[in-house]
């Protein structure tokens, strides 16, 4: 016997995560302090500053998140082709970058248009390609550590950036075009630590397989799959961007700071639910939490439609991190559950699809709403289809092709 004692078999010594992994955390931690740093008082950039009228923030934000959710579904597949995934991830997060300093120089908001959208395709080139590296450089015994880190990496970013944007115009009342400005630096540092620190060894050209070119098309799925898209889909109908909320709020009187803080504070209810609503989702199903959350949804738009006083604000963004808190993995985690086993990346990419492709109407539509009916308008029609959706929820068979939670 050793001096420790009767040794109950071989110790494994814990996993460490990869250089690769643990390099790209901090990439997108960087990423995420620049983007979210500015986008809080784009809306006031515009309306404000730029004395653009409402709908343009619809049309602007529209196009920008319906850019980065359809080019997912084509920046893996070229990634493929190519048998490297680096270059178009650091052409993604380069892209990201570049959006902050010409949204300083805007002199209209269509040059703010063009920023946006360069930005989000940034973020639609480097989504999928990232995620394989990520995959391809960890053992799948702690594949789920490796993006649970990296998620909360993003989160520190998400909930750091307008906490730092918020202490800046603190001491620099109104200097908003600077606030672009100083976004740009952990922009650049987030390329610099991917370029430097992140190694790829190429698929060699041999190895390499033909892959078929990526169709937007809706054809082999499930009846149940269909009906689970439709109600996603009406849903999607009123979910126009957040940018609504922080334009609403700022038109009820919330400084440029205060939004800040605001958005900080909302990422903050995020990321502490996300992790345990998962579990839950794996534990209730799946239905239970989505429907839950477009039921928050619902509140949500409504106080937003009825609120007159600020004060109002900051408990209603705490719901709504709710929202985001109960559907952002159950929703796409519930297409996993329907879609079919042998295509089941394929039909996952329906899901992205028809959320992205409607991102764009559906901001058009409460632009118009909010300039030309008023400003509660687009939060009326917003409560109702998320209200509606919940319902359809409930009652619609969706039973999952591997009997998974529903």
């Amino acid at each position: 016997m050793s001096e420790a004692g009767v040794e109950a078999g071989p110790q494994v010594a814990p996993v460490a995560l990869s250089p690769t992994v643990r390099a790209l955390g901090v990439v997108s931690m960087l990423a995420d302090v620049s983007s979210e740093m500015v986008y809080p008082v784009t809306p006031a950039l515009l309306t404000r500053v730029l004395g653009a009228p409402a709908w343009t923030v619809g049309i602007i934000e529209g196009v920008a998140e319906s850019t980065a959710s359809i080019l997912k579904l084509y920046s893996g597949w070229l990634s493929d082709v190519m048998g490297r995934r680096k270059p178009l991830t650091v052409l993604g997060y380069g892209l990201g970058a570049l959006g902050k300093p010409l949204m300083a120089l805007s002199g209209g908001w269509g040059q703010v248009l063009g920023a946006r959208f360069l930005d989000r395709l940034g973020k639609g080139l480097r989504t999928a390609p990232r995620d394989a590296l990520i995959t391809e450089t960890t053992p799948i015994e702690i594949r789920g550590k490796a993006f649970g880190f990296h998620r909360a990496m993003d989160t520190c970013g998400a909930v750091g950036g307008p906490l730092l944007g918020y202490a800046y115009l603190l001491s620099h009342p109104g200097a908003l075009r600077s606030l672009y400005w100083l976004a740009f630096i952990p922009g650049v540092l987030a390329v610099l630590v991917l370029g430097l620190l992140v190694r790829e060894r190429a698929k060699p050209r041999e190895e390499r397989k033909p892959i078929p070119f990526p169709r937007l098309t809706f054809t082999g799925l499930s009846p149940a799959y269909r009906r689970y898209l439709i109600i996603v889909g009406l849903f999607s109908i009123g979910n126009s961007s957040d940018a609504f909320l922080l334009l609403r709020a700022q038109d009820l009187g919330l400084t440029w700071q205060h939004s800040l803080l605001l958005y900080a504070m909302f990422n903050t209810v995020e990321a502490a639910l996300s992790f345990p609503a998962g579990i839950m989702s794996d534990r209730v199903g799946r239905r239970p939490l989505i429907a839950g959350g477009y039921a928050a949804f619902a509140l949500v738009y409504l106080g937003f439609a009825l609120v007159r006083r600020v004060a109002w604000i900051w408990p209603l963004f705490v719901a709504y991190g709710l929202y985001y808190t109960l559907t952002g993995g159950a929703q796409r985690a519930f297409a996993a559950d329907l879609a079919h086993p042998d295509r089941r990346a394929t039909e996952i990419g329906a899901f992205h699809m028809l959320v992205g492709v409607l991102a764009l109407p559906a901001s058009i539509v409460a632009g118009q709403l909010y300039d030309h009916v008023s400003p509660a308008a687009p939060f009326l029609l917003g409560a109702a289809t998320a209200a509606l959706a919940a319902a359809l929820l409930q009652v619609s068979r969706l039973e999952p092709r591997d009997q998974a939670p529903s």
